[in-house]
């Protein structure tokens, strides 16, 4: 149970006089704030402040700076590396009250937000201009947080990732200075780009205040096409083949057979228990349905046991909803475990043998251990479920894990397409990039020299590890 705890004075004055009661101590507090949707052994903050505009962010980063307090910026906890940790204590900075969508620009197609708002919020508002924010990563995570993960998802395959379309970002260092990445141009060859920097840092460079972000007009018609395998492989291999041929699909996903009988049993659907991919359409009445036939005949040729379509908006909705709750329902294949979930991202062409090798290992074992992905850009997900008082099972699933990984990275990937490197993924982060890291770590330290913004984690856990290993 997490108590209260006695936080120095002379900083906590300081913060309740830029925060007056949207500072917390609460031992509730401070443990929500501590834990995200992880395995990862949560770790709670000092306390938990809850700032309203730019100008708090900057007074508070510049109190945090003379006093050494760590900061650790906190979107909704929805992140999966363990990346808000508070591994030294300090101050989380809850952005939930900086939730306002600035401006939306229907001409520009571009809209800017502030770090607390939600990606369903969002799309709710960019509705009312026939607009929406394509990035999906499956949970309601603040913009702020999907911005500082580099999020992707289900609709990667066709609109990219966060890093596409974040156009530019305001940024509080950890000094207390205010800066901007990036103009609201298309398109720019002057200076670093600074707005992928920040992209993906974690919150480990500063803390996002505000987002530009792409929108693109709501599509006319869409639909969806449900294809199942009677093998992983050809299932995979189907997906590698449309995407080879520049079909353009908007969401490829993969389920396992035992994904696929669990989202059954979760959301009454009733797809044949074999592997599985779902696909979806946008576009014009004519190239949707184009599209959706190319796709039906080359899963066929594929060996597809069976391809059904989508194209009300009830089904659609109904099929991505129990996409979007597949983790829930593969725990409930267990009552009681817990899901140790982990991903990586390999170049298309490597893609089915890495799935195959994984699934090999799993194999091997008497772990339940379904299998999802972004198949579409080479991004697959392991979902451990593991009994809580098993050390033995957890030992085993992070052996396979990173077995997983190294093999990733052999065959030219990443440790994680998008689930990010908080403390949970930094032992991998020298194998990756070899002297890159070093380079990213004297980037860390130019702009945060004293080490406060989000410590323990990224390129400061990496380089832990690797000088005690």
């Amino acid at each position: 149970m997490v108590v209260p705890v006695a936080v120095d004075s002379a900083i906590a004055s300081e913060l309740r006089a830029i925060l007056d009661e949207r500072l917390s101590v609460s031992g509730a507090e401070r443990a929500a704030h501590g834990r995200d949707e992880s395995y990862h052994r949560p770790m709670s903050p000092d306390m938990v402040g809850y700032p309203e505009n730019t100008g708090e962010v900057a007074a508070i980063m510049r109190a945090c700076t003379r006093t050494l307090t760590p900061v650790i910026p906190f979107g909704t906890g929805s992140s999966l590396e363990g990346h808000i940790a508070a591994v030294h204590g300090g101050l989380c900075l809850d952005m939930s009250r900086m939730n306002r969508v600035i401006e939306v620009r229907p001409a520009d197609l571009d809209v800017t937000v502030q770090p607390g708002v939600t990606r369903e919020a969002l799309n709710k508002e960019l509705a009312k201009h026939g607009l929406f924010f394509p990035i999906d990563p499956g949970a309601d995570a603040s913009l702020g947080g999907m911005a500082a993960t580099r999020a992707s998802g289900t609709t990667t395959v066709r609109y990219g990732s966060m890093r596409e379309n974040v156009v530019s970002l305001e940024v509080v260092l950890g000094d207390g200075r205010i800066i901007r990445t990036a103009s609201r141009a298309r398109k720019s060859s002057s200076g670093y780009d600074l707005t992928r920097l920040f992209v993906g840092s974690e919150g480990t460079l500063g803390v996002i205040t505000e987002l530009t972000l792409r929108t693109y007009g709501l599509p006319e018609a869409m639909s969806a096409a449900v294809c199942s395998f009677p093998a992983l492989d050809q299932a995979v291999s189907c997906v590698t083949s449309v995407i080879q041929l520049g079909i353009p699909v908007a969401r490829a996903e993969l389920l396992d057979e035992i994904y696929i009988d669990a989202v059954n049993r979760r959301s009454g659907l009733e797809l044949k228990t074999t592997p599985t991919i779902l696909f979806e359409f946008h576009g014009s009445e004519g190239s949707v349905k184009h599209d959706a036939e190319e796709v039906a005949a080359l899963a066929r040729e594929f060996g597809a046991e069976s391809v059904e379509s989508a194209t009300t908006q009830q089904d659609r909705n109904r099929l991505w909803r129990a996409r979007h709750e597949a983790y829930y329902a593969g725990l409930a294949l267990r009552p009681g475990s817990k899901g140790l979930v982990t991903d990586v991202c390999v170049p298309l062409s490597n893609l089915a043998r890495c799935i195959a090798e994984t699934k090999a290992d799993i194999d091997k074992t008497n772990l339940v251990a379904p299998i999802l992905g972004h198949v579409g850009d080479g991004n697959f997900h392991v979902c451990f479920l593991l009994d809580p008082a098993r050390d033995d099972e957890l030992a085993l699933a992070q052996a396979i894990n990173r077995r997983m990984v190294a093999r990733a990275i052999e065959m030219g990937g990443t440790c994680s397409g998008e689930h990010g490197v908080g403390y949970g993924k930094a032992e991998f982060l020298a194998a990756e990039h070899g002297e890159a890291l070093n380079v990213m770590a004297a980037i860390k330290k130019a702009l945060d020299p004293l080490g406060i913004l989000n410590p323990g984690k990224m390129t400061e856990a990496a380089l832990d590890l690797s000088r005690h290993a």
